[in-house]
């Protein structure tokens, strides 16, 4: 994988093209920081995000509008449960003798 930073991919942005064509991967880096990923689409990217696209219209699905899900996963609070789980089990236990 070739490394290159933003403003060498800016003055050589159709070299670096040229070279995701030809299927190589191009790893962009800000102050020697990795920041994305430039690689050639293939028919199976596109094939996917529209499968994503018609899943979502048909109500099945529903795409997160943050950048990072994982992250609003974490952030959500558990419920607050009124019943106790020791006692669920006494109780389950009791029902089965």
């Amino acid at each position: 994988m070739e490394k290159v930073t933003i403003s060498q991919l800016k003055n050589g942005l159709s070299a670096y093209l040229k070279k995701v064509r030809a299927g190589q991967t191009v790893l962009i880096l800000d102050r020697n920081e990795p920041i994305a990923v430039l690689e050639r689409v293939t028919n199976k990217t596109l094939a996917d995000d529209e499968r994503l696209a018609r899943l979502e219209q048909a109500g099945l699905i529903k795409r997160s509008k943050t950048s990072d899900p994982v992250g609003a996963l974490s952030k959500t609070k558990a419920p607050k449960v009124k019943a106790s789980l020791v006692q669920a089990v006494i109780d389950e236990r009791e029902e089965g003798l």
